[in-house]
């Protein structure tokens, strides 16, 4: 801070002053010029910008010196937010893994014999677990049999074969199931988010814009849920937030006016992805399905392969709701993967197993906080391992 930062200025008075720099003289004779000179005097708060002359001798060690720091912090920032991939996803089961153990443990501590009256029990506390009815039938009945395989008796014998074959379920979902995202080989890459109100859509266009925007894409968004109040104004918010440009409508607007805009921008601003948010009122509602049928048919009118993803947004909370809303939602549009909101704050994510057991439908992507950077894509062994572990280490 310099020494003039606590003066104010005052009335100007003019002053004739000798100027000694440069020290060359023009005609043998000094120069004198008359200048403006502000008297300052000390105001808290109110600072004066003073130029200072360019030292061309000195060297600017502190200004490499800072940047050099600068730059191990961010390095240090990346190798962390990398470390914590893991971790996080811990965080956000923790406490769907409660409830797991709570449920679990209070079933084996009830164990007395493999019978019937076990294998009852059991399904009830699949189904207790939010794995869903059908589900929870299908594993009890694949359980008979591998336990009765492996001649399995003991309590520790029989936990550690229920909990290694749920574990290779969640696994072996994932092994002819694709996950990925696709983008189009040329031009924007188009990626619709459907699903009812309240999911998290908006939030989620909001984090995955960044996601990619961070990975070096051009992104754009689209803010085609012109019904609901105030959410063209929170996708605007995260477009200001994230520096991305977000194309909207009047309010009532035809969605598909704005899906037609927003398509025009992204191919004009030479875009690597839209992102297209779309209306959530009830699933079941056939205003709302050919809407999505018109978008779709502009959509695919100025790209013939497009949109590449309709990613249907679900709240893991509303645990077997969810497994519902994507039924309807699978019966009625192109849905080419899931993506699981609000995992951290429930006990319920249990559900991604009939999601992917009875819908065949991919998670593909995971919300695991409310900042921009909680979120990740699904994998499956990571899922499994993190969801099972502390039971695989008891059973062992």
């Amino acid at each position: 801070m310099g020494l003039f930062d606590f003066f104010k200025k005052k009335p100007t008075k003019t002053i004739a002053v000798e100027i000694l720099h440069p020290s060359s003289w023009e005609n043998g004779m000094p120069p004198v010029k008359v200048v403006a000179i502000e008297i300052l005097q000390p105001t808290p708060g109110k600072a004066v910008d003073i130029a200072l002359p360019k030292v061309d001798t000195l060297e600017t060690e502190t200004e490499t010196e800072t940047e050099t720091e600068t730059e191990t912090e961010t390095e240090t920032e990346t190798e962390t937010e990398t470390e914590n991939a893991s971790e996080k996803l811990d965080t956000g089961l923790k406490k769907t893994k409660k409830t797991w153990s709570e449920r679990w443990n209070a079933f084996m501590a009830n164990f007395r014999s493999v019978d019937e009256d076990f294998f009852d029990d059991l399904e009830e506390t699949l189904i207790g677990a939010d794995v869903g009815a059908q589900t929870a039938m299908q594993l009890t009945d694949e359980l008979r049999d591998e336990v009765k395989l492996q001649n399995a008796k003991s309590k520790q014998d029989v936990s550690k074969v229920i909990v290694d074959k749920l574990v290779d379920l969640y696994r072996s979902q994932g092994v002819n199931e694709d996950a990925s995202m696709h983008f189009a080989p040329e031009g924007p890459t188009v990626i619709l988010l459907v699903g009812v109100n309240g999911v998290g859509k908006t939030t989620t266009i909001g984090k995955l814009s960044a996601y990619y925007k961070n990975a070096g894409k051009k992104v754009v968004l689209a803010a085609a849920d012109t019904f609901r109040a105030g959410a063209t104004e929170q996708l605007v918010a995260w477009g200001e937030r994230n520096d991305i440009p977000v194309v909207t409508g009047s309010s009532k607007a035809d969605p598909a006016s704005v899906v037609f805009d927003g398509v025009k921008t992204a191919i004009d601003t030479q875009a690597d992805i839209l992102f297209v948010d779309t209306a959530g009122r009830l699933q079941n509602n056939v205003n709302l399905m050919q809407e999505l049928s018109k978008m779709k048919r502009i959509i695919t009118r100025e790209l013939p392969n497009e949109p590449q993803e309709v990613l249907l947004t679900l709240d893991a909370t509303t645990g077997q709701n969810a497994v519902q809303q994507a039924k309807l939602f699978k019966d009625s549009t192109d849905v080419t993967g899931i993506v699981l909101t609000k995992l951290d704050g429930t006990a319920k994510g249990g559900i991604i197993l009939p999601i992917r057991n009875e819908l065949h439908l991919p998670v593909k992507w995971v919300g695991l906080g409310e900042k921009v950077t909680d979120i990740q894509p699904f994998e499956a062994n990571d899922f499994a391992k993190s969801l099972f572990g502390s039971l695989l280490t008891e059973s062992k």
